[in-house]
């Protein structure tokens, strides 16, 4: 199987065939990911807070995502690996839009890497793209402007905020994107969107009617507890199957049930005889 990439996504845009994201941090659940035939995997900013532990994922580092990146890229055959560029690590300038971004193709080994904001980052997707690094785009809700925001809120509910959204849309993929995932908009503006550009849209909260879908894989396997946003589905009640496996090993342990003899190694009695004797006081 060839391996995704940016010309797999441009083909099934055209061809109205839908694409599939998942994230992943790791490089056992990306194996497993990578097997399943999702045609990409987002190394999002979102392991701040369902592997960090933050509150949001403002705190992440270029290290924090060189770091799990590269785990995940060491795992990939078939999906593409797009990494997050977090937090102030592209804002300041072009400049350093561009060295950031060279990192996490370089030292993480990404397929492209992914940036959050509409006309406001345009310059700096136009300097990483001319430097032959794919990038893809991230507009309506974006995480890492959450206190701009006041929270984790719908975005393009009113006309001004909606239109905002539209020129966003328009502005990068103009600006060289080659896909653009689309966050927390209601779903009709979103399919709006979708049929307005040329490159693929990605949604997570914003309806069927665009080009794909991403989904925090924590989320759709029911392991992140902490909040449980609209837009998910379970797929799969992982988290709990966890906790009760955790919990049996805790009470097999503690009960000497565990490990039994299939799981322990013999030696020969003879040679404990000899070490025995060999240890008499």
């Amino acid at each position: 199987m060839k391996k995704n990439n940016v010309a797999t996504f441009a083909k099934m845009k055209k061809n109205n065939e839908k694409i599939t994201m998942l994230t992943s941090y790791d490089y056992s659940t990306a194996k497993l990911v990578d097997n399943s035939g999702v045609n990409a995997i987002l190394v999002g900013d979102s392991l701040g807070n369902v592997m960090l532990g933050y509150e949001d994922t403002v705190s992440v580092t270029m290290e924090d995502m060189i770091t799990f990146g590269s785990a995940v890229s060491r795992a990939c055959k078939n999906a593409m690996v797009v990494i997050d560029m977090p937090f102030m690590s592209y804002q300041i300038s072009d400049e350093q839009a561009l060295e950031n971004a060279g990192r996490l193709m370089k030292e993480a080994r990404a397929n492209a890497v992914k940036l959050e904001g509409g006309k406001e980052v345009c310059s700096q997707i136009r300097k990483i793209t001319s430097a032959g690094i794919p990038v893809m785009a991230h507009i309506g809700m974006t995480p890492q402007s959450v206190n701009a925001f006041g929270g984790f809120k719908v975005q393009g509910k009113d006309i001004e905020n909606a239109k905002k959204i539209v020129e966003d849309a328009l502005a990068v993929e103009k600006a060289g994107a080659f896909a653009v995932v689309i966050e927390c908009v209601p779903a009709d503006l979103a399919e709006y969107i979708s049929k307005k550009l040329t490159i693929p849209t990605i949604g997570i909260g914003a309806g069927k009617g665009t080009d794909g879908q991403v989904l925090v894989y924590q989320d759709m396997l029911g392991m992140f507890s902490d909040y449980v946003p609209k837009f998910v589905k379970h797929y799969a009640k992982v988290g709990n199957i966890m906790q009760n496996a955790f919990e049996e090993y805790d009470r097999e342990v503690k009960t000497s049930a565990f490990p039994s003899e299939e799981h322990t190694f013999a030696i020969d009695e003879s040679v404990m005889d000899e070490i025995k004797k060999s240890f008499q006081n």
